[in-house]
C-alpha cells in the first residue's frame, strides 16, 4: 500500500507551499521547508490544515482563525476554485505536482502479483484527480481524507489491508496472511504501521520509506531518511519505483 503526497506525487509546490501561505496569510510568516519538515518530524501533523494552525500557535499568533476559516483559505490556495467542482476549472497549486511514478509501476506490481492500494490524508478530490485524470487508474483502492482517522491512526491502513486481501479471496488479517507493507514519506507514515502492529501483533507489517522529493539532492536528506529509521521504518528506500524491487524480495525472503 502507498501514501500519495510524496510518494506518488511531488507536492512541495502544492500543498506545502498552500500550508506555508496559509500561514503567511494570518500572520505575514512564511515558514520554510525545514521548518515544515521539522514539524512533520514529530509524527503528529499529518493533516496540513491542523500543520498550519499548529504553526501559527507556535508563532505565537495574538490570535488563532477560525479553523473553518483557515481550511477555506488553504483550500484557495490549493485548489483555486471549487474543490468539489471540475478540476479543468482550477486554478491553485495543485497544478504544480510533478508525477513520482507512471502507469507502468503499477504494471509492475500486478506483474509481481502485489496488490496495492493507496492511505492518504489528501481530499478525496485530490487524490482522485491525481490517480485517475492524471494516472488513468481505474477505481483505485483508497482511504482518504474522512473516510478514516487521521494517521497515524491505523484504521484507514487497516480497512484497506482488508478489502485488498478480500479482493484476493484471502483470509483476514492475522497469521498466516500475506506481508502488508506501506511506503510513505513522513514519520506519521512510519508510526501508523507501528500502530497496526500493536492492533494486529499476529500479522506482519512492513514500514517502508522515502524521502520526499524536495529533498533530493540536498545535504538534509540523510538527516530526514535517519528520522524515518530511528521512527521505526523497516527499510528507506531511494525513491518510489524502488519498492517493486523490494517487495519482491521480501516474498521471496519469507517464502524460502
Amino acid at each position: 500500500m502507498l501514501d500519495i503526497d510524496g510518494v506518488i506525487r511531488d507536492v512541495g509546490g502544492s500543498y506545502r507551499r498552500a500550508l506555508a501561505e496559509t500561514v503567511h496569510h494570518y500572520s505575514g510568516w512564511r515558514p520554510d521547508a525545514t521548518t515544515i519538515d521539522s514539524l512533520k518530524a514529530e509524527g503528529r501533523w499529518n493533516n496540513d490544515w491542523e500543520a498550519s494552525l499548529e504553526l501559527l500557535r507556535r508563532h505565537r499568533l495574538a490570535q488563532l482563525p477560525d479553523f473553518e476559516a483557515l481550511v477555506g483559505v488553504f483550500s484557495a490556495f490549493y485548489f483555486g476554485g471549487d474543490p468539489t467542482g471540475d478540476p479543468d476549472q482550477w486554478q491553485g497549486f495543485i497544478g504544480d505536482e510533478p508525477l513520482l511514478v507512471d502507469a507502468t509501476f503499477f504494471a509492475a506490481l500486478e506483474q509481481a502479483d502485489i496488490a496495492w492500494g493507496f492511505v492518504s490524508g489528501a481530499e478525496p478530490p485530490s487524490a482522485r484527480f491525481v490517480l485517475e485524470q492524471r494516472l488513468g487508474l481505474n477505481d483505485p483502492p483508497l482511504i482518504a481524507m474522512g473516510d478514516a482517522p487521521d494517521k497515524p491512526n491505523p484504521t484507514g491502513l487497516l480497512q484497506l489491508a482488508s478489502q485488498l486481501l478480500q479482493r484476493q479471496g484471502g483470509a483476514p488479517l492475522g497469521q498466516g496472511g500475506p506481508p502488508i507493507a506501506y511506503l510513505g514519506d513522513t514519520v506519521a507514515d512510519v508510526q501508523t504501521v507501528l500502530n497496526a502492529r500493536a492492533m494486529v501483533p499476529e500479522q506482519t507489517f512492513v514500514s517502508l520509506g522515502v524521502a520526499p522529493p524536495h529533498l533530493h539532492g540536498s545535504a538534509a536528506r540523510a538527516e530526514y531518511e535517519n528520522q524515518l529509521h530511528q521512527a521505526g521504518a523497516d527499510a528507506v528506500l531511494d525513491h518510489t519505483t524502488a519498492s517493486v524491487a523490494h517487495l519482491e524480495a521480501l516474498l521471496a525472503e519469507l517464502e524460502n
